[in-house]
C-alpha cells in the first residue's frame, strides 16, 4: 500500500497532481491554506498504487510519496 504527503502551505491549487492521477483519487480540498489557495487532498488512500505521477506534475514539489 503506499500514500501521499501533501504539503498543505506550499500547494498552490493548480490541480495538476488532480488531473493526472490515474485512479482519480485527489481532489482539491474545501479548507483555505494561509495562502487563499484550496490544497490538493488524497481522497482513498487504499485505491492508490504509489504512482508517483502526482510528485512528478507537481511544479511546487509539494507532494511526497510513500510505498
Amino acid at each position: 500500500m503506499a500514500t501521499i504527503k501533501i504539503n498543505e502551505e506550499r500547494c498552490k491549487a493548480c490541480e495538476l497532481c488532480v488531473e493526472f492521477c490515474p485512479k482519480h483519487i485527489l481532489a482539491l480540498s474545501h479548507e483555505i491554506n494561509s495562502r487563499g489557495f484550496h490544497p490538493a487532498q488524497l481522497s482513498d488512500e487504499e485505491q492508490c498504487t504509489g504512482c508517483r505521477i502526482c510528485g512528478m506534475m507537481c511544479p511546487d514539489l509539494a507532494i511526497e510519496v510513500y510505498r
